[in-house]
């Protein structure tokens, strides 16, 4: 079998049966997900089977914004001090489907985030990428790649310079 991330099409790809053990990641892609990209609010891709289409993860992406208090001193340094808010993109759902964990599919799919927002940043500014942990699991998946911890937020940021480095 081979796959392929794309973005998600509505009249093609089926979110019925999706299941990933995480009831919240579940019912927005079953139900949520497709509404969000109507309305321009994510866009959500998916790592499906080429040859039959079957979903076997999904990752959501989207513009945002993080208070320039947030990040880390050591980051701050590097930044302009006048912005009161830093441009970011927001990671926001990480999800592989049950018959496919731990296979390596949920570290495909951050790198294919990954290299997808590095080339946004490219056309829009963005200094890092943006996730929300769902709890110590993912917390701990992202931590694994280097994510640093946003004090006081529970957020975990990358900034683009660490993730250009990975692609250069």
């Amino acid at each position: 079998m081979s796959y392929i991330t794309v973005l998600l099409d509505l009249a093609k790809h089926d979110r019925s049966t999706f299941l990933c053990g995480k009831s919240l990641l579940d019912s927005y892609f079953q139900k949520q997900a497709g509404q969000d990209v109507k309305r321009n609010l994510a866009a959500c891709f998916v790592l499906i089977d080429k040859n039959t289409d079957k979903i076997a993860g999904y990752y959501t992406l989207s513009s945002n914004s993080i208070p320039q208090y947030q990040i880390p001193e050591s980051f701050k340094k590097k930044g302009p001090p006048s912005y009161l808010s830093i441009p970011t993109i927001l990671l926001g759902r990480l999800a592989i489907g049950i018959n496919y964990q731990g296979k390596g599919f949920g570290k495909l799919l951050l790198v294919d985030a990954l290299k997808r927002c590095f080339d946004t940043s490219a056309s829009i500014g963005a200094y890092a990428v943006v996730v929300d942990p769902l709890d110590n699991e993912a917390e701990q998946f992202y931590d694994k790649y280097g994510f640093i911890k946003l004090p006081d937020s529970g957020k975990l940021f990358l900034p683009i310079t660490t993730i250009k480095a990975l692609f250069n």
